[in-house]
């Protein structure tokens, strides 16, 4: 396969859009992660209904924390994409 004749800019731009796919496969592990504490939280309050306080407000944390790792997933791609500061290097 010739590459002479793709340019360093395109070959940035076309990894960076690759990169940019992978950091949003994060989002796969995330939701699928949430919907798992989301049913442990639940079976929690089925067996211990007095202590649903308790169990929402650690479920809710938990899952304020682990959103916050699309949101940088999310923030990245979208650098990557618009604004990528690795064609400003080439």
């Amino acid at each position: 396969m010739d590459l002479s004749g793709i340019t360093p800019q395109a070959f940035v731009l076309g990894l960076s859009a690759l990169g940019a796919g992978l950091a949003m496969i994060a989002g796969i592990g995330i939701g699928l992660g949430q919907g798992i504490a989301t049913g442990k939280a639940l079976e929690s309050i089925a067996r211990q209904p007095e202590a649903k306080g308790d169990i929402m407000t650690t479920m809710f944390i938990g899952l304020a924390m682990t959103e916050t790792s699309v949101i940088f997933a999310l923030i990245v791609a979208i650098i990557l994409l618009f604004a990528n500061p690795l064609v400003g290097m080439l």
